[in-house]
């Protein structure tokens, strides 16, 4: 188990306590000034958390391909064991949402089809089918070549914060011109880019070997995926969820960007304390998204942050 890190005297430790319920016998094994990792089986902590508490919800479970994870983790189980194990967390994250809260769910299109099914029996509204496009992925005989990763977007009821994203006007590499005349109304589109579409295909992949431990092999998220769903959805000060922290991307966002959190992680928690001690978790990718301060919803009612309300 990691060791809490010496903390500065301005710099005091997150409380998780108001978003667990009373007399729960659950500790964090590591704890920053904005957010707390525990090191357990996500369903050994999510029954744990009071509900509607939490503003975003980001998973990223284990696709069941049989990889190799940690000791504590089965990547190869039968298609209604896996399917159930998911309906079992998913559940306990709806549960945990505050009204108007998003959910975001990272998976194989085989399993999001599945699972937007589920997350919509349980009242949930669908909002988006994010693709987020793999450079690099093998063929498969028989089917089409598989190019990108299921990002499901939901919320319960109307969204309480939504904050659009602008990416900029696409430029060609080579002569330096924009790509696109976008029908002739390129003079009246806004300076600072297009609104964020829903097929992401400017997020890297995170394979160099700095980024992971040689404990845990597996791929590392792109913190630009993470820097797009937090702000589209969440405001400084708002709860974020992980319930599969992985190498500690949501979390290190979550810093950078003064949101707090609340993560488990059932085999690699130490190596999670490391990098973000360290530093080590960066933005991999060069983010040159621009936040459009009209949108920035602060609940369902419409008003715009920063205007005074009627």
């Amino acid at each position: 188990m990691p060791h809490q890190s010496p903390l500065k005297w301005d710099d005091l430790p997150f409380d998780p306590s108001p978003f667990i319920r009373d007399k729960a016998l659950i500790s964090p094994v590591y704890a920053s000034s904005l957010g707390a990792l525990y090191a357990d089986d996500c369903m050994a902590i999510l029954p744990w958390v009071r509900d509607e508490v939490v503003d975003t919800i980001f998973a990223d479970p284990p696709f069941n391909l049989g990889k190799e994870y940690g000791n504590r983790s089965n990547d190869s189980l039968t298609e209604k064991a896996y399917l159930d194990w998911c309906h079992q967390w998913v559940t306990e994250c709806v549960r945990t949402l505050k009204p108007g809260g998003a959910f975001f769910l990272y998976n194989l299109p085989k399993w999001n089809v599945l699972l937007g099914a589920f997350l919509s029996s349980l009242g949930m509204e669908f909002r988006h089918w994010i693709a987020v496009e793999i450079s690099a992925c093998l063929p498969i005989p028989g089917r089409l070549h598989p190019s990108h990763y299921s990002l499901l977007y939901y919320t319960k009821g109307k969204p309480k914060t939504f904050r659009r994203i602008r990416t900029p006007i696409l430029i060609c590499r080579h002569c330096g011109g924009e790509v696109k005349d976008y029908g002739g109304h390129r003079d009246a589109m806004n300076p600072k880019g297009v609104t964020l579409k829903d097929v992401w295909t400017d997020i890297p992949p995170v394979r160099h070997w700095k980024y992971k431990s040689k404990d845990r092999p597996a791929n590392a998220l792109s913190t630009k995926i993470l820097d797009r769903v937090i702000e589209m959805s969440t405001l400084p000060g708002d709860l974020v969820l992980d319930p599969f922290g992985g190498s500690g991307t949501t979390f290190a966002v979550c810093e950078r960007k003064n949101r707090h959190w609340l993560g488990t992680e059932i085999d690699f928690a130490d190596e999670i304390v490391d990098r973000i001690e360290s530093g080590q978790i960066q933005n991999l990718s060069v983010n040159s998204d621009w936040l459009d301060s009209r949108d920035r919803f602060c609940c369902g009612c419409g008003w715009e942050l920063g205007e005074d309300p009627e």
